[in-house]
């Protein structure tokens, strides 16, 4: 099975979990997404500003976009992120294989993936 690049190598595992939190609850903060990583027993130890950097680098990458703004608990602005439709097409390929996609999807679903990519001059 291929992997998708942004589920490879060091930041894999880090950038699974920021999706699946903002898949189940977005949109968050930066910070309530580093909390929510905390939460779960594999990041108790992760930092804020490694958190801080992945979404950020995420975000520059197209699978992370800004979604307004909220005022916290100090008077500040926070940006709220939520996923973007590349992050979830991601997750999705990330979770099938090509051989599932190629004979479990219908012709017309195949003829619309195959003009899309031809457009897209892949």
């Amino acid at each position: 099975m291929a992997r998708i690049s942004i589920f490879k190598g060091r930041e894999a595992r880090l950038n699974k979990a920021i999706f699946w939190i903002l898949a189940k609850q977005s949109p968050l903060t930066i910070y309530e997404i580093w909390q929510k990583l905390r939460d779960q027993g594999d990041f108790a130890y992760i930092h804020y500003h490694i958190v801080n950097r992945r979404v950020r680098a995420l975000e520059k990458r197209g699978y992370v976009g800004k979604s307004g703004e909220r005022k916290t608990k100090t008077g500040f602005m926070a940006i709220l992120y939520q996923l973007t439709a590349t992050a979830y097409l991601a997750i999705l390929l990330d979770r099938i294989t090509l051989d599932n996609l190629i004979e479990k999807a219908s012709e017309a679903s195949i003829l619309s993936l195959v003009l899309e990519v031809i457009s897209a001059d892949i």
